[in-house]
C-alpha cells in the first residue's frame, strides 16, 4: 500500500470536499480481504465531531453493503478519478447480491494497515471506525416531500466513522 498512498493528514486534503462527495461520488466499502461489498454514494459529509476528525456516510437497509457495515468496525470511503466513473456508476446501480462486485474490472482491492478494504485505483482513501450509527428519523425531512424520497419508509441509517487515516495517491 504505502508504495502507492502516502499518509496525509486530514488538514492537507487540498480536494474540497463538498465536490468530492457530492459531484465525483465516493465508494463506501466494508468487510475483509475475502468477503466484502461497495457502494457508490454522493450523500455524505466529513468534518470534526469532540475534537475527532469524521466522516458521516448514509446507507438504505435494502443495500447489500449495509450488512457489510453492520458486522465491521471499519469501513472505508474512497475517491476516485473522473475516468473511474463507469466503475462507479457501476458500484451504484448493480447490487453486490447480483454481482460479485468483488471480480469487477478496473477495481483492484488491497488491505490497508489497519485491514479495511480499499481499491489502488483509488486517488484518495478514507479509513474510517464507526463511532456511532442510528436510522434517519422521519421528522428530519420536514423540508422536504418524505414521501417522495421514502415510500417505503427505508430510512437510510447513517454511520459517523473517526477518521483513521488518509491515504493519497503518490
Amino acid at each position: 500500500m504505502e508504495e502507492l498512498f502516502r499518509r496525509t493528514d486530514v488538514e492537507d486534503i487540498e480536494d474540497n470536499v463538498f465536490k468530492l462527495i457530492g459531484k465525483d461520488w465516493m465508494l463506501i466499502t466494508a468487510g475483509r480481504k475475502d468477503h466484502y461489498n461497495m457502494m457508490t454514494a454522493s450523500w455524505g459529509t466529513a468534518g470534526y465531531l469532540w475534537k475527532k476528525p469524521i466522516m458521516i456516510t448514509f446507507v438504505r437497509p435494502q443495500r447489500y453493503t449495509y450488512e457489510f457495515i453492520e458486522q465491521n468496525a471499519h469501513f472505508s470511503v474512497s475517491f476516485f478519478e473522473e475516468k473511474d466513473r463507469e466503475v462507479l456508476n457501476l458500484c451504484g446501480t448493480t447490487s453486490g447480491r447480483d454481482l460479485n462486485k468483488m471480480d469487477i474490472d478496473g477495481l483492484t482491492p488491497m488491505e490497508t494497515p489497519a485491514g479495511t478494504i480499499a481499491f489502488r485505483e483509488a486517488k484518495m482513501i478514507v479509513e474510517c471506525r464507526k463511532l456511532y450509527y442510528d436510522d434517519i428519523k422521519p421528522d428530519f425531512f420536514q423540508a422536504f416531500s418524505i414521501e417522495a424520497i421514502y415510500p417505503q419508509k427505508d430510512y437510510h441509517r447513517f454511520y459517523i466513522g473517526e477518521v483513521l487515516d488518509v491515504w493519497m495517491k503518490k
